[in-house]
């Protein structure tokens, strides 16, 4: 048995443990935004790939009137 009286360290250094606990909530957050961008990115890199395949696909059956001609209307 030690004689040294027994610390609890979060009474030790409040100050310390706020800052970590904020620290670790910016952290998170800035981890969620990045991979809910990631996530956004890769959904329209889907949706492109998906219209430049589906006129590939077009044109290699041989049709020439697979891109949508746009009218000025």
């Amino acid at each position: 048995m030690s004689d040294e009286p027994k610390r609890d360290d979060q009474s030790a250094h409040p100050r310390e443990n706020s800052t970590q606990q904020e620290g670790r909530v910016t952290s998170s957050l800035a981890g969620l935004a990045f991979v809910l961008a990631l996530v956004v990115i890769c959904f329209f890199l889907v949706k492109v790939l998906q219209k430049q395949s589906q006129l590939e696909d077009c044109l290699m059956s041989g049709r020439t009137n697979c891109a949508p001609i746009e009218t000025g209307r």
